[in-house]
């Protein structure tokens, strides 16, 4: 595997952490809480969320530019593609996403998009591509499936830093089911999510 495309899951967890410190280390130690990562994006590291319907389909939910460049959005008054000048820094958020019923899913595509753009500039840089977050796995090289992964590994670290959820866990009593949903609500990420995190860090 190319070099560039490797991170450990502790480089991944270091970094969200101190991206998280660097903005308001209270969300480290207080009472745990959502974290904002919209305003991390904008306030911190001046990117730009804009909400486009990026495909008719809705089949992609976000995408992250790497370069000043025209990209094709759906305009659905028109019920067409146009193509519309992006700066550099831009993540495009499916606007569908703003009626998504499915709590924490908007959030978690900018996450995984700002993942994106931390670790992935030099891999998309010049290259004319944009890296994209789709609703449904595609078929891709192993090399694609891998920065997907750590996209998905780093979005889901600046979101749930392991510390603040294991804090907040032992704070809760009841089902496992019971659990998900109040923690999934304390930090607004999709239930999936949560339970996903609590099982691979040994939680339930």
């Amino acid at each position: 595997m190319n070099k560039e495309l490797y991170y450990s899951e502790q480089t991944l967890e270091n970094m969200a952490r101190r991206i998280i410190k660097e903005y308001d280390s209270s969300l480290l130690t207080d009472n745990p809480r959502a974290i904002p990562i919209e305003d991390i994006m904008e306030s911190k590291f001046n990117l730009f969320i804009e909400f486009q319907y990026i495909r008719k389909n809705g089949r992609i939910l976000g995408e992250t530019v790497f370069e000043d460049d025209y990209v094709p959005i759906y305009d659905m008054e028109k019920g067409k593609y146009i193509w519309i000048f992006v700066k550099r820094g831009t993540i495009i958020i499916d606007a569908s996403l703003l009626r998504c019923r499915i709590a924490g899913r908007l959030r978690f595509t900018c996450a995984h998009e700002f993942a994106h753009w931390l670790i992935h500039q030099k891999l998309y840089t010049d290259s004319g591509e944009v890296a994209s977050m789709t609703k449904v796995a595609k078929k891709s090289s192993d090399d694609n499936k891998n920065i997907e992964r750590q996209a998905d590994f780093l979005g889901s670290s600046l979101l749930l830093p392991h510390g603040q959820v294991k804090m907040a866990f032992y704070r809760l009593r009841g089902s496992s089911k019971d659990i998900i949903i109040e923690l999934a609500q304390k930090f607004d990420v999709s239930k999936q999510a949560m339970e996903i995190h609590l099982k691979t860090s040994n939680l339930i």
